[in-house]
């Protein structure tokens, strides 16, 4: 037992001597916990609302009292625009929904909550990343509207049974019986309840009809396939480019290093051809991934061809800069290790590989925009399923070269030819 515990004080203290290893250990389940822990609750402990855009084409008071019935939800944020909003990308602030009123809204209502009359039509529009708003808008906008019409004083129904009373396209005994039904429900919503759970008054239908848009410029729906092979190519290239640093580390170990520095060869020309032989790999081991995706699982490049081969250089790049940070930063193959396990997990899940970006609360979506990963996966993202135009790539790809310019900076100026 003796040499048992020896043995065991030995490898304790050869663990907790490495601090970078057990910094790691104790780092990396915290950063994952808390991610995974902010995506379902905010900082209130409440679950994040849901930005909503809501256009009053109508302005009547009853679609007045709509819009007011809709800001009051605890689930949504509604931001009134003057117009519907235009199709929001992975990366600006616009609305991912939208609820529009329609001209004659409010006149029409009533009418149709227990007629024949022509139903106005509701517009919403939803992104196809989120096709669990749609039932969430349907069922708040449900509410709203029940509320401003049995609510509100009951101007709705009034002007519904001034209506119904001057149709002369309704059969008498219809329109005696609509404006007496008016009548009694004007007469039950004067008088106090005699209980919690009133007399009904009738059985109303749905007062208007919906049709849903997606915003997004990009194909019918929201592909699943194509936004896990963008995550999952850049996870396992990320490591494929720190791998290749630890390469680097160990060549230096072994010598070569210094036998290439004898030549006349700079030091910004070695590290450089590093770069440019690791960016290589990752564009060859995109392209088989892609090639795959699009011939056993039906991913297409529905957006820029140009501006998909712009962002996978554009990634390309970053992996082979990022890789030769960790390994100046982490100086040590050993150590090395363990800072880029921390460092590739924490760019993985805030640049949406894991769980995608448009599910995050809204501070964790404004967060991970100084993630460059953020920028990789919404350009691939852009120029597959979303079919955006070459513009869109613009910003990933600027985005993404400039930090591999930063990353290949502090590279050069920090790694050390002896270890």
């Amino acid at each position: 037992m003796d040499a048992v515990f020896a043995l065991m004080r030995k490898d304790l203290k050869l663990f907790f001597s490495n601090r970078r290893s057990l910094v790691v250990s104790i780092v990396a389940p915290i950063l994952i916990a808390a991610f995974f822990g902010g995506l379902s609750a905010a900082d209130d402990g409440k679950p994040s609302k849901v930005s909503v855009a809501v256009v009053d084409r109508d302005r009547t008071p009853l679609s007045g009292q709509v819009v007011a019935a809709l800001k009051a939800e605890p689930g949504l944020e509604v931001t009134e625009l003057p117009d519907a909003p235009a199709a929001a990308s992975d990366t600006d602030a616009a609305p991912r929904a939208s609820i529009e009123l329609p001209k004659g809204f409010g006149a029409r209502i009533g009418l149709a909550l227990f007629g024949d009359a022509p139903k106005p039509e509701v517009q919403l529009r939803c992104d196809p990343t989120q096709p669990m708003l749609v039932p969430l808008l349907r069922a708040a906008l449900t509410e709203s509207v029940m509320e401003a019409v049995f609510g509100g004083g009951g101007a709705a129904l009034s002007a519904a049974r001034g209506q119904a009373a001057a149709d002369a396209t309704l059969p008498d005994q219809r329109r005696r019986e609509l404006v007496a039904m008016f009548d009694a429900i004007a007469v039950v919503q004067q008088s106090p309840p005699s209980s919690p759970r009133a007399v009904d008054a009738g059985r109303p239908a749905m007062p208007y009809t919906t049709r849903v848009t997606e915003t997004s410029a990009g194909p019918a729906h929201y592909n699943g396939y194509g936004h896990a092979f963008a995550g999952m190519g850049v996870q396992f290239i990320l490591f494929m480019g720190v791998d290749m640093a630890i390469g680097l580390l160990l060549m230096r170990r072994l010598g070569l290093w210094a036998r290439l520095r004898a030549a006349p060869l700079s030091r910004r020309t070695l590290l450089g051809s590093r770069i440019a032989s690791t960016a290589a790999i990752a564009l060859v081991i995109f392209g088989i991934i892609y090639a795959t995706a699009m011939t056993v699982f039906g991913v297409r490049v529905d957006g820029s061809v140009l501006g998909f081969v712009a962002v996978l250089v554009a990634f390309a790049l970053l992996t082979a800069s990022f890789g030769l940070l960790i390994a100046a930063l982490g100086r040590t193959p050993e150590a090395t290790r363990g800072l880029a396990t921390v460092a590739t997990l924490l760019l993985v899940m805030l640049g949406g590989a894991w769980v995608p970006s448009f599910v995050f609360p809204a501070w964790l979506q404004t967060a991970s925009l100084a993630a460059p990963t953020r920028w990789a996966i919404d350009g691939l993202d852009a120029m597959t399923w979303r079919a955006q135009p070459l513009s869109a790539a613009i910003l990933p790809v600027a985005v993404m070269l400039g930090f591999s310019a930063l990353f290949s900076l502090v590279a050069v100026w920090r790694f050390r030819w002896e270890e």
